[in-house]
């Protein structure tokens, strides 16, 4: 009976956030401020992901010329401030990272 009341709870803990925003959408106005901010958010934790995965190894900051992270990296932030274009940001990026960690591996 424990597990059942466990599972119970982990499915009420799991669905409850993850419903409410939809139950309650169109009953509250959010400030066009708060609108505008909130479009920045999914930018700011991906940007944060992929810097945290590209410089840090084993917990400490890896800027080195064998880091092949830091060379796709680099890849993806020039195409994407040239072109603007997400597609050919992420294709630039693996194209670069993935010949850099052929050379260095060798």
């Amino acid at each position: 009976m424990n597990d059942w009341l466990l599972i119970l709870g982990m499915m009420v803990v799991t669905f409850t956030p993850r419903y409410l925003p939809i139950a309650l959408a169109g009953r509250f106005r959010i400030h066009p401020l708060l609108k505008r901010a909130l479009e920045f958010v999914p930018i700011a934790v991906l940007t944060a992901i992929i810097s945290q995965t590209s410089l840090v190894h084993r917990g400490e900051l890896h800027l080195a010329f064998d880091n092949a992270h830091l060379y796709g990296l680099t890849a993806a932030v020039i195409t994407a401030y040239i072109t603007k274009h997400t597609f050919k940001t992420i294709l630039c990026g693996l194209i670069v990272y993935s010949i850099a960690f052929f050379l260095l591996s060798n």
